[in-house]
């Protein structure tokens, strides 16, 4: 299959004109293409975006263990052109992490509709009780190798972050025996900047939600926040539907960040794209208001995003980001940040075939995945 008159972004994120050729799945040619093909005159060409960060929407959770769940968010990740994800676990007993590793490896090595599986994400256990959030603080506990090694093993090796808090267990042979297996990530931690340093210089090179369940910057204390920001070897995760972080923040965050080191993320819940209602998040009740922007728990708390990739894509755009930035941050970083960006995360030959079709107002009138109509 050719695509042909296309305007896509390059693997250099830089406006180009040309055909794209497609054979099995992958991108075989791109360039002034000999034959016939779908013309695309006047649409807009991007890859397809990764989400490394989301819990559930439609009604699934990754938590629940459950295929069909799976596939409902599947489906519906690929009708915002979200072509591959990873679910993402809570923190709960070893037990029912066993089990969420084990369906998700499953459910990747069997055929299903829509977005493709990447990875999984495994936020928490090993946090901090203060700053828990919306996890139940009854599964919160120290970090060991063993428990790791364990889920990593009956995964199939797809666990490709762990976020944990630093500072909350001796966590420095964890993250020094890791980070040769994932990619480790401070979240949900109460650090000072000292151990914020000291776990990045041990190996950490990833922050969850960043702003959202840490330590601030402050002008005397950098906190976690200060400290990813200033260190060029951690991607940190944003999630940008204009109510978690405010649009003048995240502005600055991208000034300091540059287009190569956020990565946005959902943090989606189930009640994602069901609107207004009361849903189950980590064996607690969450609720989505009347034109709410998150999640919360009862008492107000934030609890997860009900966004999704191309909603935040566009809010960026909207907010002042620039399009190259805002692209990137959704596409390729992510990928780079789970050591997938060979395989996804741009347009260019030898890659799969994930491609989102725009129209002027970047609103999707076709999503590709694997070279298929989604």
């Amino acid at each position: 299959m050719i695509f042909k008159n296309c305007t896509f972004f390059n693997e250099n994120f830089e406006k180009e004109y040309g055909d794209i050729e497609i054979e099995n799945g992958k991108i075989k040619q791109i360039g002034i293409l000999d034959g016939e093909g779908k013309d695309m005159s006047g649409k807009i060409i991007i890859p397809g975006f990764i989400d490394v960060h989301i819990h559930g929407c439609a009604g699934g959770d990754a938590s629940d263990a459950d295929k069909s769940g799976l596939e409902k968010m599947a489906k519906e990740l690929a009708k915002h052109g979200v072509t591959s994800f990873c679910p993402t676990s809570m923190t709960l007993p070893k037990e029912k992490l066993e089990n969420i590793v084990e369906t998700v490896k499953e459910f990747k090595s069997e055929s299903h509709e829509g977005s493709k599986v990447i990875g999984i994400n495994l936020e928490g256990p090993f946090i901090a009780m203060s700053k828990k959030g919306a996890q139940n603080a009854e599964y919160v506990r120290g970090g060991t190798i063993e428990e790791f090694d364990d889920l990593y093993k009956k995964s199939g090796e797809l666990v490709k972050l762990i976020t944990i808090a630093p500072e909350a267990f001796d966590s420095e042979k964890f993250i020094n025996h890791a980070k040769d297996y994932t990619n480790v990530s401070i979240g949900h931690s109460a650090a000072n900047a000292d151990e914020c340093k000291k776990a990045i210089e041990n190996g950490i090179n990833h922050a969850t939600h960043l702003f959202n369940a840490m330590t601030p910057m402050a002008h005397r204390e950098a906190g976690i926040v200060g400290t990813v920001l200033d260190d060029e070897r951690v991607m940190c995760e944003l999630i940008c539907d204009g109510g978690h972080i405010c649009p003048t923040v995240l502005r600055n965050a991208f000034k300091i960040l540059g287009e190569n080191r956020a990565v946005v993320i959902s943090d989606s819940m189930r009640g994602a794209g069901l609107g207004e209602g009361e849903f189950e998040l980590g064996g607690q009740a969450v609720f989505v208001k009347p034109n709410g922007k998150y999640a919360v728990l009862e008492d107000g708390t934030i609890a997860a995003s009900i966004s999704n990739i191309h909603r935040e894509f566009k809010n960026l755009i909207e907010f002042g980001i620039d399009f190259k930035t805002a692209l990137k941050s959704c596409t390729i970083n992510p990928a780079k940040s789970i050591n997938e960006d060979k395989n996804v995360g741009s347009i260019a030959v030898g890659k799969c075939a994930d491609l989102v079709v725009l129209d002027e107002n970047l609103d999707i009138e076709e999503v590709y995945i694997n070279g298929l109509l989604a």
